[in-house]
């Protein structure tokens, strides 16, 4: 990866677009950050918190080689992360699901969950989780509601009390 102007502290992601050859976009999530490599590649930029889906999709002579699609959160410096092919330094990884049967199913709940108003890259991560559990072993799975996700902002927007009053901050170390 090119990464002459982009931030240091963001997760960098390695676009592709090769028509009906290699295909490597973003499904959703905030871009912070971009720089055009060529007509085909760019890279983009993910500030550490904000979540994002990579979708990635591959083709030969002979039909699709490559389908999957992977949901994740952009870490902090610093902070512990899976690697993924084209993902620097790597992610929190939510969802990661392959084969187009599963990855269609993914991108229709992600459809389902934008009908309702909803910003995907808002979901609870534990609902992305939850979709790649159940996703994994060929079983059906809940279904993102507007009450779920009221109760996750709510959680959401308590958690750094919580997190202070269990004595501990994000690091490990006590406030």
């Amino acid at each position: 990866m090119h990464v002459d102007s982009i931030s240091s502290d963001h997760t960098l992601v390695e676009l592709t677009w090769r028509e009906k050859r290699i295909e490597h976009w973003i499904r959703f999530g905030r871009i912070a950050e971009e720089q055009r490599i060529d007509r085909h590649r760019r890279i983009i930029g993910f500030s550490p918190g904000s979540i994002f889906a990579f979708v990635r999709w591959a083709a030969n002579d002979y039909g699709t080689v490559v389908s999957r699609i992977d949901i994740l959160r952009a870490v902090a410096v610093g902070e512990a992360f899976q690697t993924l092919p084209f993902v620097r330094p790597g992610g929190d990884i939510l969802l990661r699901i392959y084969g187009w049967p599963k990855v269609e199913t993914v991108l229709n709940t992600i459809d389902a969950i934008e009908a309702l108003g909803i910003d995907p890259a808002e979901v609870a991560p534990d609902h992305w989780r939850h979709v790649h559990n159940r996703l994994s072993v060929n079983e059906p799975f809940r279904t993102y509601t507007s009450e779920q996700h009221r109760a996750w902002l709510k959680r959401r927007s308590i958690l750094p009390i919580a997190d202070k009053t269990m004595g501990n901050d994000r690091n490990g170390g006590t406030p």
